[in-house]
């Protein structure tokens, strides 16, 4: 997201910042209103964070990065926060062991909120008080993103938790009806060779990343129109995709044996037929949705049980910029529209921008020339670049002004908690 409008006054300048950064704080707290008190303290597992957890730290943010650096004689609202809320800032001292974040039973929920309003607060002196220097500006929106992935990761991980409670309870009571009763038939479209523009090096905000822009050069390829329904995805369980050792990547077939998978993270095969755990609780699968929530291994061997492949992230990028070109692009679905679920595409939609993140082939690695800062905001994403693949077009579960099309994500490839998808490929 941008919040900094052009041709306008200082006060003007102020005001946006600070409703920017009110309206983002207020959707963190709006998101983590249907869980209780026990449900907030839940860890289900190493890689996923307590809701409790995500409130702080994302306060812990502002507190350590900005308040603490440009409000004069500014006190912290706890200093031992400063260890208990650190994700993995090494410069800034030993962070709390991530795999024991869901032991941190006190502070209370309540001291959490406290702690989210001394910082609100102190935030809203700054900006009313403080110059709006370049500087400022960089980590307030930087701070606005960083809390907007942490939305993200909010639903993703508090799924997780309510999928091992044995009464699979829901996140959310209310649920859409399904209003869709077709799925678009996929199409193969045709993206032409040449040299592309990839990454961002703008006047919008990007993360480091996905700088600096550079010139790829690509031979023609063919992407599809829509993400893989799991109507789709169960054709590859029903032929034995899960057992069947030469579609699979060596690392990946040793997952499946040693978990003895045969089916996507939160589905389930009852006397009733398919269900999946959703955010809205146990559900029957509607076989025109996406098929989400899968491993990059899981990805890859239906690619290749399909005769195509996954795209690389230059190849997705280059897909949504012609398409775009062409008007033949939109966002689809994304947390704005209140769903929480990926929707079937209709109408022609591409999908690209929302619905589910798209595996791509390609490793998570720095663009020719990047360079990671040498503060301790540079330990933001460099240091990851190592074992990881690139996801790309944000999900249901991405706030519309947070994504865009050169964003990077990245998970390692067996992690499926995820609000992962798959996108065909062809040469």
């Amino acid at each position: 997201m941008t919040i900094f409008a052009a041709e306008v006054s200082l006060d003007e300048v102020r005001q946006q910042v600070l409703t920017a950064y009110l309206r983002v704080r207020g959707e963190t707290e709006h998101l983590a209103a249907p869980l209780s008190a026990e449900d907030m303290q839940l860890q289900s597992m190493p890689d996923a964070s307590p809701a409790k957890w995500h409130l702080a730290h994302t306060s812990w943010f502002f507190e350590t990065f900005i308040l603490a650096n440009f409000q004069p004689k500014y006190q912290l609202f706890d200093p031992v926060f400063h260890h208990l809320f650190n994700s993995y800032y090494n410069s800034l001292g030993t962070p709390y062991s991530r795999p024991q974040r869901g032991l941190i039973s006190r502070p209370s929920i309540e001291r959490v909120y406290a702690y989210r309003q001394f910082v609100d607060t102190a935030m809203e002196r700054l900006l009313r008080e403080h110059a709006l220097s370049p500087a400022l500006n960089a980590l307030i929106d930087l701070g606005l993103n960083h809390e907007q992935q942490h939305q993200e990761l909010l639903l993703t991980d508090i799924k997780h938790a309510l999928s091992l409670n044995p009464m699979a309870p829901s996140y959310s009571d209310s649920l859409p009806e399904d209003e869709v009763d077709n799925i678009d038939r996929l199409r193969w479209l045709e993206i032409p060779g040449g040299f592309y523009g990839i990454g961002s090096d703008g006047e919008d905000f990007f993360f480091d990343n996905e700088g600096p822009v550079h010139q790829q050069s690509l031979p023609g390829f063919f992407i599809a129109s829509r993400l893989v329904s799991n109507d789709e995805y169960l054709a590859f369980i029903e032929d034995g995709g899960y057992q069947k050792h030469r579609l699979w990547l060596s690392d990946g077939w040793s997952l499946v044996q040693q978990h003895r998978q045969s089916h996507p993270m939160y589905w389930r095969e009852t006397a009733d037929g398919w269900q999946q755990y959703t955010l809205h609780g146990l559900q029957p699968i509607n076989l025109l949705e996406p098929v989400h929530h899968l491993s990059f291994y899981e990805a890859d061997a239906f690619a290749t049980w399909a005769g195509k492949r996954l795209p690389t992230e230059f190849e997705w990028e280059a897909a949504a910029c012609h398409l775009r070109q062409l008007n033949q692009f939109a966002s689809a679905n994304l947390l704005e529209k209140r769903y929480l679920k990926p929707l079937p595409a209709q109408n022609g939609q591409t999908q690209f921008l929302g619905d589910l993140w798209e595996w791509t082939s390609s490793a998570y690695l720095p663009y020719h020339g990047y360079k990671a800062h040498k503060d301790a905001v540079g330990e933001y994403n460099g240091k990851f670049m190592c074992n990881q693949k690139v996801l790309r077009g944000g999900s249901f579960a991405t706030p519309a002004d947070h994504i865009r099309i050169s964003y990077r994500n990245f998970f390692y490839p067996h992690q499926a908690w995820q609000f992962t998808g798959i996108r065909l490929a062809g040469d």
